[in-house]
């Protein structure tokens, strides 16, 4: 039987809302380009935790701005044509009815599991995506990235979540995440990591078995 699992903490973007690697995606095949080159010049190699701008931005060093500067500076010198306004316009665009699991995590604290939020993200954000759900309602504990200075797929990250949720034992937490680096640096913690697709009803239903095996 599976441990029985005390945590699960959930991703903010790409989980509760359109995936932005999935706009990555329309883009670049907008801009005639591959979209791990335009995925690169954007967000940087997001496996890793790097200087580049845009995770600068995440870990609260830089601000949006003079992170969107730098990058489109890039671009330019590319070739490519970016349009930070564009881009973020299209993570809106999501044809995945996302209460399904805003409804799941009530169902995960139903049963007496702590929950956390563990998202990189910029500050200038901060009061957008916390009106999007009900953060107090969901949440145990809320672990962004820019407020810590610290982002995923560093471990402290989620060594700093597991500390705040009272979970001593990785094993006994679940991570969801809509990027397999994210996911990988869970499970390489020994936490029990599920990737969400653009539709995330598969993870979700994942979920539920892992929860159901190890009650």
């Amino acid at each position: 039987m599976t441990s029985s699992i005390e945590a699960v903490l959930f991703d903010f973007g790409g989980v509760f809302t359109g995936s932005p690697f999935q706009a990555i995606d329309k883009y670049a095949a907008a801009q005639g380009v591959e979209p791990e080159d335009l995925m690169d010049l954007v967000f940087g190699s997001y496996h890793t935790d790097t200087d580049h701008p845009w995770h600068q931005c995440e870990r609260g060093e830089l601000g949006l701005g003079e992170a969107f500067t730098q990058i489109t500076a890039n671009a330019t010198e590319a070739g490519i044509r970016f349009d930070a306004g564009e881009l973020f316009s299209s993570m809106a665009e999501d044809p995945f009815d996302r209460t399904i699991v805003v409804d799941l995590v009530r169902s995960v604290r139903a049963r007496g599991i702590r929950t956390a939020v563990v998202t990189n993200n910029v500050a200038e954000y901060g009061s957008t995506w916390r009106k999007m759900i009900p953060i107090d309602e969901l949440f145990d504990a809320v672990i962004d990235s820019c407020e810590i200075g610290v982002r995923k797929p560093n471990p402290a990250i989620y060594h700093a979540a597991l500390e705040q949720l009272g979970v001593h034992d990785p094993s006994r937490a679940v991570f969801l995440d809509d990027y397999e680096g994210n996911v990988a640096a869970a499970r390489a913690l020994g936490m029990h990591g599920i990737l969400v697709g653009y539709d995330p009803q598969p993870a979700l239903d994942e979920l539920t078995a892992l929860l159901e095996a190890s009650s």
